[in-house]
């Protein structure tokens, strides 16, 4: 499928009644990380936003003032160091400068683009595993069809050293609203009444 395609196949499984318009500027985030962003991604940042998915952290292009939401930005320099003490994906001969971060959590996996040209819809996703023997591993696909595929174990295996979302579509929640849920004395993601509210203040 292209990119429209798996974009408009993922939002028929995973609701959007948390999600919120980003609102990015497309034309600074390319300035700022010198490359355009897949499609597919800059989709969802329409309709969903940064924020989670159970687990799994989505991040924004750029950080978002508040401190709660991390970012591609944010979570770059890590992720590139993580690809060169590793030593990236198996048989992959590009360094350190041609991945880029878009995903992290579910028990400490990060997931990103491996960026093999000038067009970002041709990137393959990218996924360090924690537990993953290798622990990079690529998958030849966008950000919108692997986060289905996964959701819906079309994967020969799970791509993620953690089940939690394997054949399981989670719950989006975005970074705003976790954030307001938080200083509600809800937890951020259920929007249940947290007994833990107040006691780290």
């Amino acid at each position: 499928m292209d990119s429209q395609t798996e974009t408009e196949a993922l939002r028929r499984i995973l609701h959007c009644e948390w999600g919120a318009d980003e609102q990015v500027d497309w034309t600074a985030v390319e300035a700022h990380l010198h490359t355009p962003l897949p499609a597919d991604y800059r989709a969802f940042m329409a309709v969903y936003g940064g924020g989670c998915i159970d687990d799994l952290i989505i991040l924004p292009p750029l950080p978002t003032g508040n401190g709660w939401q991390a970012s591609i930005t944010d979570d770059a320099a890590g992720f590139r160091e993580l690809w060169s003490t590793e030593g990236g994906a198996p048989g992959v001969e590009l360094g350190a400068d041609r991945v880029l971060p878009w995903g992290s959590g579910c028990n400490a996996n990060e997931l990103g683009w491996l960026m093999t040209g000038p067009n970002p819809d041709q990137w393959p996703v990218v996924v360090w595993r924690r537990h993953g023997n290798p622990h990079w591993a690529l998958f030849d696909c966008g950000m919108a069809e692997f986060l289905r595929r996964l959701m819906t174990a079309e994967f020969d295996e799970c791509p993620l050293s953690d089940l939690s979302l394997w054949g399981r579509v989670g719950t989006f929640v975005h970074h705003e609203e976790q954030e307001r849920r938080f200083h509600a004395g809800l937890d951020p993601m259920t929007g249940e009444p947290n007994p833990y509210a107040g006691m780290f203040d």
